[in-house]
């Protein structure tokens, strides 16, 4: 199903709900990284070695945190945000927003990216990493940071395009082209981190590379859909210019997203360089444990970017009422499959995490030890953060992204990064006292969260920029209040050309 303007506003809240929620694999190819790949990789190069590499090359979040604040903030919030929010498809077809969110991201993730390539080597350094970590396992993080950050101007693109087409209801379109990014992406992974085929071997930085090239497939894919059919909101490479009134709504609207984006960026490197100073078995655990963990909470992101699109549209048709009621809905879903996935953790956590280890060596066992402590501690936060990130979504939706960032800084900052260092550094308990710090700290800011929702003023405005969006309540625009197409205004309204759009599919 591919719910439409109609089923979202109108009608039963599960059907629309869980359909805009089948777009869990858009997450995939950021969220878990190159997990087969390295688990096969480990195994034939001794183990921890790889994970630790992985780990590092991310910082946990680094390569991402300019695709984020590129694309995820500026792009897709923003884009999601407005486009659901009460917005028709003709007035859709009708706002130049759209080509001018794409060319401003892509000249910041160009930017953006060209600073991460020449930063890696500092980035790197600042980590306090033993003398084994550093002279086996940093080049390899700093060959693969390398690849990925030039990689970045290519792989916005997908983002842009998946928030377009989710914000006008169509969820499948993105989630068929980010099904054979992934499928891609797993049948490059071996060829290129091992060599097969003719093809070099290029070890940890062939998962880059393989990344890389999936995720620019998928950018190239979803920019055709865009610019090349009537599938979707009306684009046209013609408009593709940056218009000064535009950018400072994006700025106005996204920048919240985008801080909130990097500012979690950044608490994992803080995170990423603490677990660094217990060595590698440890910071082989934590990334392995992440990966996993990235996998487990597809759900509660799907379910949070659901979210998103049904408060927005809801509140944009004055349904405030149904817009709290899918909140509700999308929270015990999101509680309750959490839960049943951190009881299964819970159990089978030690026979999962071995299925991604190398063992028979003193390093491995450790390794395995460590991340299954990790997976268990953890697994007592997962209903906590499924219901925290169906928050985040609805106060997304309702425009309210300067209040998703200050929870998420209550998470992050007052949190994980202060918890960590208390209970592994202050109390001393090491690798554990991470676990259980990084655990207080989601719940910490769900229970935050929860209680703001509570008061219900959330639901008071749609957007926090002025002249963003419809208020809360607003009635759809009729014909005659839409702009009149102006071929020779700068950000004209409807299309000299005459492009129409097409309504998603019921």
């Amino acid at each position: 199903m591919r719910p439409s303007e109609d089923t979202i506003t109108e009608g039963g809240l599960a059907r629309p709900l869980f359909g805009l929620a089948e777009t869990l694999i858009d997450f995939l190819p950021s969220e878990p990284g190159p997990l087969p790949a390295v688990e096969s990789f480990s195994r034939r190069a001794g183990g921890a070695a790889a994970n630790v590499a992985i780990c590092l090359s991310r910082l946990d979040a680094a390569p991402s945190f300019l695709s984020n604040v590129a694309a995820d903030g500026f792009g897709d919030f923003l884009v999601e945000t407005l486009v659901s929010n009460g917005v028709s498809s003709e007035l859709l077809t009708r706002d130049p927003s759209h080509e001018t969110t794409l060319a401003f991201v892509t000249l910041l993730a160009t930017g953006l990216g060209a600073l991460g390539y020449v930063g890696v080597a500092p980035l790197l350094d600042l980590l306090p990493a033993d003398a084994a970590t550093a002279a086996g396992v940093v080049p390899l993080a700093a060959d693969y940071m390398r690849v990925f950050f030039l990689g970045t101007p290519f792989l916005f693109g997908f983002f842009i395009f998946s928030a377009l087409m989710r914000g006008y209801g169509d969820t499948r379109t993105p989630m068929v082209v980010m099904a054979l990014s992934v499928g891609l992406n797993v049948a490059l992974d071996p060829v290129l981190i091992f060599g097969w085929l003719g093809a070099p071997r290029l070890e940890v930085a062939g998962a880059a590379y393989a990344t890389v090239i999936s995720r620019g497939l998928a950018s190239a894919i979803g920019l055709c859909v865009l610019f090349r059919t009537t599938r979707g909101p009306d684009v046209a490479l013609r408009y593709l210019r940056l218009q000064y009134e535009r950018v400072r709504e994006i700025v106005s609207i996204g920048a919240p997203a985008a801080l909130e984006q990097s500012t979690t960026a950044l608490a994992m490197v803080a995170l990423t360089g603490m677990v660094a100073a217990f060595g590698p078995p440890v910071v082989a655990a934590y990334g392995l444990g992440n990966r996993l963990i990235s996998l487990v909470f597809l759900p509660a992101m799907g379910l949070g970017r659901a979210t998103n699109t049904m408060v927005g549209q809801n509140l944009g048709a004055g349904e405030s009422g149904r817009a709290e009621r899918a909140v509700g809905l999308a929270a015990g879903a999101a509680a309750a499959v959490m839960l049943t996935v951190g009881v299964v953790a819970l159990v089978a956590a030690r026979p999962v995490v071995s299925v991604f280890m190398a063992t028979g060596t003193d390093t491995a066992t450790e390794t395995i030890d460590l991340a299954t402590d990790y997976l268990r501690i953890r697994a007592v936060e997962f209903a906590f953060i499924g219901v925290f990130q169906v928050l985040l979504g609805a106060y997304r939706g309702a425009g309210n992204t300067r209040t998703a960032l200050g929870f998420s800084l209550v998470a992050l900052w007052l949190g994980r990064v202060p918890m960590v260092y208390g209970f592994a550094f202050l109390a001393g308990l090491g690798a554990t006292g991470i676990w259980i710090g990084m655990t207080t700290g989601h719940i910490l800011g769900a229970l935050a969260a929860g209680l703001w929702f509570t008061r219900g003023t959330w639901k008071e405005a749609v957007v926090d920029a002025p002249d963003a969006g419809p208020a809360a309540g607003a009635t759809e625009p009729t014909e005659a209040e839409l702009p009149e197409a102006d071929p020779e205004a700068e950000g004209a309204g409807s299309r000299p050309d005459g492009g129409t759009t097409q309504q998603p599919e019921s």
